[in-house]
C-alpha cells in the first residue's frame, strides 16, 4: 500500500498527504510519516509549496486528533472495555493511561511526534477521562506542528531521499526518547531521596 500512495503523491499532493496523516490519527495503518517525507521532497523539488505541504500535514493530524479525543469523549469507558478486548490494543491503552496520569499536557504533546504510536490511545484516553479541551487541543495543536515539521522539513533537506531521511529522524528521535527517559529516571531518583531525607528527618533517624 505504501508504494501506491506514494505514487498518487504528484497528483493529488496536500489533500492526500492530510487524509493520510488524519486516518494515522486514527490508528489506522497509513505511513503518514513516510508520506510527509516524500512531500517534503516533492516541496524542495518544486512540485509542491513547502508552507502548503506543512499546513497540509499539521491539519490532518489536528483533525484527526479532534475526532479521537470526541470519540472518547462521547463512548466513553464502554468504548475503551470493548478495545481493551484486543491485547495489543490493551497494552499501548494501559500506556496511554499511565502517560496521562502522570504527564497530561505533556503526554498529549509527545505523543503526537516523539512517541507517535501512542497517539491514537491518548486522544481517546483524554476524551474518556474528561480532560479539559482547551489543554487538550493546545497540546495536540504544538505537538502535530512538531511532527509535521519534523517530517516534512527533513524530507525537504533530504530532497526526496526518503530512506537518509527516514535513518537520520530515527536516530535523532531516539536519541530524544533515550535522554527524556534518562533525565525521567533521575528525576524520580531525586524526589525518591528527598522523600526519604524528609521520612528520616521526622523518624529522628537523621
Amino acid at each position: 500500500m505504501t508504494d501506491w500512495l506514494l505514487a498518487l503523491v504528484p497528483q493529488y499532493g496536500l489533500w492526500l498527504l492530510a487524509a493520510t496523516t488524519f486516518l494515522s490519527c486514527l490508528a489506522l495503518p497509513f505511513p503518514a510519516s513516510i508520506l510527509m517525507l516524500t512531500a517534503g521532497g516533492f516541496a524542495a523539488a518544486g512540485d509542491l509549496v513547502l508552507w502548503q505541504t506543512l499546513m497540509a500535514a499539521a491539519a490532518g493530524g489536528i483533525l484527526g486528533d479532534q475526532l479521537g479525543y470526541w470519540a472518547g469523549r462521547r463512548y466513553g469507558a464502554a468504548f475503551l472495555t470493548r478495545l481493551r478486548k484486543d491485547p495489543a490494543r490493551d497494552k499501548l491503552l494501559a500506556r496511554a493511561d499511565a502517560m496521562m496520569d502522570r504527564r497530561g499536557v505533556l503526554a498529549v504533546f509527545f505523543s503526537r511526534w516523539l512517541v507517535s504510536p501512542l497517539g491514537p490511545w491518548v486522544n481517546l484516553t483524554a476524551g474518556s477521562t474528561g480532560y479539559g479541551w482547551h489543554r487538550f487541543t493546545l497540546a495536540a495543536v504544538a505537538g502535530e506542528a512538531v511532527w509535521a515539521g519534523l517530517y516534512v522539513g527533513t524530507g525537504h533537506v533530504f530532497a526526496g531521499n526518503v530512506e537518509a531521511a527516514s535513518e537520520m529522524l530515527g536516530s535523532v528521535l531516539g536519541l530524544m526518547a533515550g535522554g527524556g527517559a534518562v533525565l525521567a529516571l533521575g528525576y524520580w531518583l531525586m524526589e525518591a531521596s528527598r522523600t526519604d531525607v524528609a521520612a528520616g528527618l521526622k523518624d529522628g533517624q537523621v
